[in-house]
């Protein structure tokens, strides 16, 4: 379905950093008539990104519409996911949030 507005895209990247691979996600914001051309927007500029910074574009995006375009304002959610999960809310939070090798902060914080 084609939805004129805001969209928040997710897209993951792989970094050489040292003799480890360092992954990235970020999630930027689109106006977009759809879906799809938000999505091939977001990928159009990663590819852009990670060329330029010796890195690479995973190819894979995740779309989340924001909401007409009015709907873009100081708070609005711009990217939601949701995972079923039989872990616990620590245990979750471990395994794919706060493992102790995130660099939250920017590419030159300190991580293992």
């Amino acid at each position: 379905m084609d939805r004129a507005g805001w969209y928040g895209i997710r897209c993951v990247f792989r970094w050489r950093h040292q003799d480890d691979a360092l992954y990235e996600e970020n999630v930027t914001v689109w106006r977009a008539a759809s879906f799809d051309e938000a999505i091939a927007k977001a990928e159009a500029q990663a590819r852009e990104y990670a060329e330029g910074a010796d890195g690479r574009y995973l190819d894979f995006a995740q779309a989340y519409y924001i909401g007409a375009e009015d709907a873009l304002a100081e708070g609005a959610e711009v990217f939601s996911l949701m995972r079923a999960s039989d872990l616990g809310s620590g245990d979750y939070l471990t395994r794919y949030f706060d493992t102790g090798r995130e660099r939250q902060n920017g590419f030159e914080d300190a991580g293992s």
